[in-house]
């Protein structure tokens, strides 16, 4: 999730170090994309699905059968101990890993219809202004609060291949959610200006209500990027996020984009 490592805990978890992103809101690839438009988004990326008890083999009892013509040996034997669970340990501990807790919440509490305004530095000026455009984002929950998925739509201009900029409408998904497991927040990202599918993981610090997702993409062949992605929630009604890349081992802020609540919650 960067250059800028950052250790933040998720709510009533011990500290956990992230190793890309979670994805609240990874609008932000296109930024990458304005700044070098024949770049394809392509992240080879595949997600990972729980396994389930189907596809456990039971540790409870194991048998075997003595070779014939051997004498003085029982034909059964017992199962050798192996350290694993067995299957009615694994199924309470499964159980126990698909709670929703309050880092789920968090999640949840985003939910409604917003507006954002998005900003990208794509000049290499520090000091030139940075370009701007306008949307808007739906986030729902799924599955009963485990996940929350977000929908985004908005109008900008993109270069043609002639040169000439042409207006055309931005839609991305994403899924995010908290891994138990893991003790981390995970997020997928997919948008219409790509053909990849981008993973983070990211966590949360209580003191500053703000997320922290990293991740690695590759925007063309050979040429991976870490991203890091600051989420931070300013009330019920307001939150901000910033993009930043990791360029030749400096980090660079290249977008920034601010949501407001469509209605006061």
């Amino acid at each position: 999730m960067s250059a800028a490592r950052l250790h933040l805990a998720p709510a009533g978890d011990t500290p956990a170090t992230t190793t890309r992103t979670f994805r609240f809101s990874n609008l932000p690839l296109i930024a990458d994309h304005w700044q070098n438009p024949a770049m394809k988004i392509s992240i080879p990326l595949t997600t990972i699905l729980l396994a389930t008890l189907i596809a456990i083999p039971s540790f409870a009892q194991t048998t075997s059968t003595s070779p014939a013509g051997v004498s003085g040996q029982s034909a059964t034997q017992p199962a050798a101990s192996s350290g694993q669970p067995n299957q009615q340990e694994m199924m309470k501990q499964m159980m126990e890993m698909s709670k929703l807790n309050e880092n789920h919440k968090l999640l949840t509490d985003l939910d409604g219809n917003w507006t954002y305004t998005i900003k990208f530095w794509m000049n290499p000026d520090p000091n030139a202004k940075p370009e701007e455009s306008k949307g808007t984002a739906v986030r729902k929950s799924m599955m009963d609060g485990r996940y929350s998925t977000l929908d985004v739509t908005g109008k900008m201009e993109m270069p043609s291949p002639e040169g000439k900029k042409k207006e055309m409408t931005f839609k991305g998904h994403g899924i995010d959610g908290y891994d138990n497991v893991k003790k981390k927040f995970v997020g997928s990202w997919v948008d219409n200006i790509g053909t990849g599918i981008m993973l983070s993981e990211g966590t949360y610090d209580p003191a500053t209500k703000t997320f922290t997702y990293t991740s690695e993409y590759e925007a063309i062949p050979g040429m991976k990027q870490q991203i890091r992605e600051v989420i931070k929630v300013t009330d019920n009604n307001h939150h901000t996020l910033e993009w930043y890349e990791n360029r030749g081992g400096q980090e660079v802020k290249t977008m920034e984009i601010n949501y407001t609540r469509a209605g006061n919650k």
